[in-house]
């Protein structure tokens, strides 16, 4: 299976955390990051994107350039526990699939399936990665590749 995890673009500060919105920045960075990921192998299949506001805005530029669908999934969201989100994996039968997300959850995401724990590593903004997983379980997983804007 092939997994890209992607943060959400940059975001404004001027309301409830669920409803922030992408900043210009934001909506450019995310353009440049979904380009060179329509300039790699890795397609996506399918998207899976957070319900909040800046997620699914962020869902909307990438779907748009790679041209696949979406599906709103209320577990991704910021503090979900990426244990969740890796039983939904393991039912998944898309691939490549792509999640779009936020912090604190990508990074434990992406730490938990390669690294086996969940600490988390930083992510930018607009940031993804590639993960390769013979196998959907933590630990499983090798990063093959990074996209930035």
């Amino acid at each position: 299976m092939h997994l890209i995890i992607m943060r959400h673009g940059e975001a404004g500060w001027h309301t409830l955390d669920q409803e922030r919105e992408l900043t210009e920045v934001g909506r450019a960075h995310t353009a440049q990051t979904a380009a060179r990921i329509a300039e790699s192998p890795w397609r996506p299949e399918v998207i899976w994107t957070s319900p909040y506001t800046r997620a699914r805005q962020t869902t909307g530029i990438v779907s748009e350039i790679l041209n696949c669908p979406v599906e709103e999934k209320s577990f991704i969201t910021p503090d979900d526990d990426p244990g969740v989100c890796l039983d939904a994996l393991l039912d998944n039968q898309s691939t490549p699939l792509m999640i779009i997300s936020h912090m604190p959850l990508v990074g434990s995401l992406s730490t938990l399936l390669v690294d086996s724990h969940r600490r988390g590593i930083p992510f930018m903004t607009s940031q993804a990665v590639l993960l390769e997983m013979p196998v959907v379980g933590p630990g499983c997983a090798d990063l093959k590749a990074q996209f930035l804007p």
